[in-house]
């Protein structure tokens, strides 16, 4: 796969970059591009010609995948990209955080916030015990902390379940007990409809 990356750039300075792609270079008085870093890794300089512009490497909310095509039908993925350099005017603020707020689209507007769960809050001092606990189990060694608590069958043993009473189907009923005790059969609303009155 390709390294990508994607530059996000103000309005005046795309069109300095699209006039020099599409010019040859060394016509154009804007004749070279250069980005270069600070020690951090996450903020720098873009010079396009003897202009400079402050630049930020921020992480992506999500992934986002490139493709390219050779003939308009078949797509090939070339890289996943995680992080976007991210260029400003001089007087404009650096952005807080390494991680950039929204998606590439408008639907991914503040992403982070609308679209993906709240992080838990962890006490880190229990996040490191338990990360001890698993190595000290992992290399055969025991819990230092575990409190256990053993408990036996109540009194009187354990129940055993009663046997389900098997339901009687209409045709084992006797007729004595279908007819209310051998007297006139009780009558429901929908037995009005279905047999006339004599």
């Amino acid at each position: 796969m390709e390294e990508q990356f994607i530059l996000r750039v103000p309005p005046s300075v795309s069109e300095r970059i699209e006039r020099l792609f599409n010019e040859n270079a060394s016509s154009s008085e804007d004749g070279s591009l250069d980005l270069s870093f600070s020690e951090d890794g996450r903020s720098g300089t873009f010079m396009i010609g003897n202009e400079r512009f402050p630049a930020s490497l921020l992480d992506l909310p999500c992934i986002v995948e490139s493709y390219k095509t050779y003939d308009d039908s078949v797509l090939i993925k070339t890289a996943d990209i995680g992080q976007i350099i991210t260029l400003r005017e001089e007087g404009d603020p650096a952005p807080e955080g390494i991680e950039y707020k929204h998606g590439l689209t408008p639907p991914m507007r503040d992403a982070r916030r609308r679209r993906f769960r709240r992080e838990p809050d962890l006490n880190p001092e229990l996040v490191q015990r338990v990360e001890k606990d698993l190595l000290n189990i992992m290399s055969g060694g025991t819990v230092e902390s575990l409190h256990v608590e053993m408990v036996g069958p109540e009194a009187g043993g354990e129940r055993k379940k009663d046997a389900p009473t098997p339901v009687a189907k209409p045709e084992d009923v006797p007729l004595e007990v279908a007819t209310n005790g051998g007297g006139e059969r009780e009558r429901g609303d929908s037995d009005d409809s279905l047999e006339p009155e004599s």
